[in-house]
């Protein structure tokens, strides 16, 4: 099931205060993007967050989940009405992606 553009501008909303939210639509669904990092994406109207060390410590109780069939396990984020762990998640991911060594394009 495609995502919904409501609910991803619900998402942004409630992210606004971890940075620049941006969304871009891919394949159906969206991907999204904090201060030009991609961090998260939004499948079948639920919120994923990219697994990072600092974000599976500081939430270890938010299960794991493939967004999508052959993905990697995303941190899911069932309760999107909670502003603060999806601000903190969000910062965390970012911080930690954004200390990540650039991967170069062959």
């Amino acid at each position: 099931m495609a995502s919904h553009q409501d609910f991803v501008d619900y998402v942004a909303e409630q992210l606004r205060e971890a940075g620049t939210i941006r969304s871009r639509k891919m394949f159906g669904e969206y991907g999204l993007y904090c201060d030009g990092v991609f961090f998260a994406v939004i499948c079948g109207d639920q919120f994923f967050v990219k697994v990072t060390p600092a974000g599976e410590e500081a939430f270890p109780h938010l299960p794991k989940a493939p967004p999508y069939e052959g993905a990697r396990d995303y941190i899911w984020v069932e309760d999107v009405d909670d502003r603060d762990t999806m601000t903190a998640l969000t910062r965390l991911t970012c911080l930690a992606l954004q200390a990540q060594p650039k991967k170069r394009r062959k």
